[in-house]
């Protein structure tokens, strides 16, 4: 029996390749890629049966380079070395952060200073810019910010991607997920427009990176561990070694990048809260996990990643055990027995694919 419906048509992304799918009954309109979120015009030409024979992108299209239209205070350079920094401080509300914009401030400066970011191929989104509305850090602004760090990347590039503020963890209904939880950060507008999940975050940042090119995720929220979906993790093992693990529960799902390396680094494992460094005398509000990373990238240059692990964890244990340790004689020796380890956040490593942590240099 034929199917009497109305006419399917079919084309492909003129940006990336996807294949698309047009609502029935239009003419000429345009389509909305899944993947990279770009739009395609397409025109219906003759039928063939129940199907609508579309004509291709125009070459010019193809053969040259189309960038969608940035807002003003967006970076124009484009250099090697770029940046997205975000710190939520969800001003106002019974959630409100203190330090994250100190994490955005300090983090931009290690890459300029240490590692030669240029200060015009960073973009900052945090609520102190309120005067720009596409800089203030919602969801929608959040994700162009993304997309935009990713787009027409190319070998030799190197990109970070920063994030301060709050992450939750949500039920996963799609069966994708080790411990049967997403992970989620909470742009400012999360109660109305919806948190971003770690699908979503590796469809935008993960998936688009081309041969040669590294990512890096610095995640400074609670239950971070895993928030790119990266296929694997580096887990402390009981001998005091790193050692990677495969978290992939579905491998026919395309998770992993289009040739290149991402990484991220993120303050504590999946079902752990994080927390600011007021542990730590002289310090400034700023989180525990940018602090630690900082403080441990500054103290060993051309440090290895099991290296910078191991002294983040050590910053974080000392800070946050302070409180702890300064309670004297069998009082204290009593609390420091009954806490266990594991209320002490530790920094988690994951990556696209396994390399020797304590023989590569960390770079960025």
């Amino acid at each position: 029996m034929g199917n009497t419906g109305a006419p399917r048509t079919t084309s492909w992304c003129s940006h990336c390749g996807a294949g698309l799918v047009a609502p029935p009954g239009g003419s000429s309109s345009g389509v909305r890629c899944a993947l990279c979120h770009r739009v395609t015009r397409i025109e219906r030409h003759r039928s063939v049966g129940n199907a609508v024979v579309l004509a291709p992108p125009s070459p010019p299209r193809t053969l040259i380079p189309v960038r969608r239209e940035l807002p003003a205070g967006y970076p124009v350079a484009r250099g090697k070395k770029r940046a997205v920094l975000v710190g939520v401080s969800y001003t106002g509300t019974d959630y409100e952060l203190r330090g994250t914009v100190n994490d955005v401030d300090s983090m931009k400066s290690l890459l300029c200073g240490k590692f030669g970011f240029p200060s015009n191929c960073i973009l900052v989104l945090t609520e102190k810019r309120s005067d720009d509305p596409y800089m203030v850090p919602t969801r929608e602004n959040l994700l162009l910010a993304m997309r935009w760090l990713v787009e027409d990347c190319d070998a030799g590039d190197s990109l970070v991607f920063h994030f301060s503020g709050h992450g939750v963890q949500k039920l996963d209904t799609n069966g994708d997920e080790v411990d049967g939880y997403n992970e989620a950060l909470c742009p400012l507008d999360f109660e109305d427009k919806g948190k971003i999940l770690d699908d979503e975050i590796n469809e935008t940042i993960v998936r688009p990176l081309r041969p040669g090119v590294k990512l890096h995720a610095i995640i400074d929220t609670c239950h971070s561990g895993t928030i790119l979906d990266l296929r694997y993790l580096c887990r402390l093992s009981r001998t005091g070694y790193w050692q990677w693990e495969n978290h992939t529960r579905q491998p026919h799902k395309p998770k992993g990048t289009s040739g290149g390396l991402a990484i991220s680094i993120s303050g504590c494992k999946d079902d752990q809260k994080s927390a600011d460094s007021s542990g730590f005398p002289e310090s400034a509000e700023i989180g525990a996990m940018t602090d630690s990373f900082i403080k441990a990238v500054q103290s060993e240059p051309g440090t290895t990643y099991g290296r910078l692990l191991s002294a983040m964890r050590g910053t974080i244990r000392d800070g946050q055990g302070m409180g702890r340790r300064l309670l004297p004689g069998r009082v204290g020796s009593f609390v420091r027995k009954m806490v266990t380890s594991s209320s002490v956040q530790e920094p988690q490593l994951c990556s696209s694919e396994v390399f020797d942590i304590y023989r590569k240099p960390f770079l960025l």
